[in-house]
């Protein structure tokens, strides 16, 4: 679905990616992991081509990335972000119907789409006529997913798509999109800083570190095989912090260790 070789960026004197081969299989949900740097948003961006590699080569669902322009390369995929960005002028339902009525559907067919999806991302019909200035974060952040998936595509990119919830709406947030990628079939590539996320959500994990592929693999695969220690750190991240909580929990002093 998604295949990148030898995909290079540099920003100045920084190298950003440097020389990144990665394929995505349809259906798969994969997480882009690493130190703050390491590049993971800028190699979702040149999936979507917000960022134009310098080198390298990138292929969607079989086709050159390239040949179609950009603006229409990204009408075919899904994109979410932390910021969501909805336009505060228009009401859930316009947002949600910006990228159908730009590939020109029919009124009937954006109407009935949109009463879908805000079923799919578990929100009242009631909630169409709102300006994204009278929802919660977590409603504006479900209107975002639902405006990612309007016109049926076969793969979304997600870009710290709920660092910016509290920690319960987004543990319910992330559950509730990963029984859509399964019930849609959909292709999720998503960046997060959280470990305990990235491996509860995805199939995969894809490490990167000073724009190189350090670790790649399914999360309980990756942590027995790997031996890069920064690697294994980042695996066992949500362990320590369990066991921490647990300690915490049963009234050990702060900053103890279990």
């Amino acid at each position: 679905m998604i295949e990148l070789d030898g995909v290079a960026k540099r920003y100045g004197g920084q190298l950003a990616l440097d020389g990144v081969s990665l394929s995505v299989t349809p259906g798969e949900f994969l997480a882009l992991v690493g130190p703050s740097g390491s590049g993971k948003t800028t190699l979702l961006k040149t999936i979507n081509r917000l960022i134009e590699p310098d080198a390298g080569a990138i292929r969607i669902d079989g086709g050159d990335a390239r040949a179609p322009a950009p603006h229409l390369l990204r009408r075919r995929i899904g994109y979410v972000f932390q910021e969501v960005g909805l336009f505060p002028h228009l009401t859930v339902a316009q947002n949600i119907a910006v990228t159908p009525k730009l590939l020109g559907w029919a009124a009937a067919r954006i109407a009935a789409r949109v009463e879908t999806l805000l079923g799919l991302v578990d929100l009242p019909s009631a909630l169409a006529g709102r300006m994204p200035a009278e929802l919660s974060g977590g409603q504006r952040q479900r209107v975002g997913v639902a405006r990612a998936l309007a016109a049926e595509p076969a793969m979304v990119l997600m870009d710290e798509p709920f660092g910016a919830l509290d920690p319960l709406t987004r543990e319910t947030l992330g559950t509730d999109y990963r029984a859509l990628h399964d019930r849609l079939g959909l292709t999720t590539v998503m960046v997060t800083h959280d470990m305990a996320e990235a491996v509860l959500l995805a199939d995969r994990l894809v490490v990167l570190n000073q724009g190189r592929i350090v670790g790649d693999g399914a999360p309980a695969a990756l942590l027995a095989q790997t031996s890069d220690p920064q690697v294994r750190a980042l695996l066992e991240a949500p362990k320590r912090q369990a066991e921490r909580l647990s300690a915490r929990l049963a009234g050990d002093p702060p900053g103890a260790r279990p």
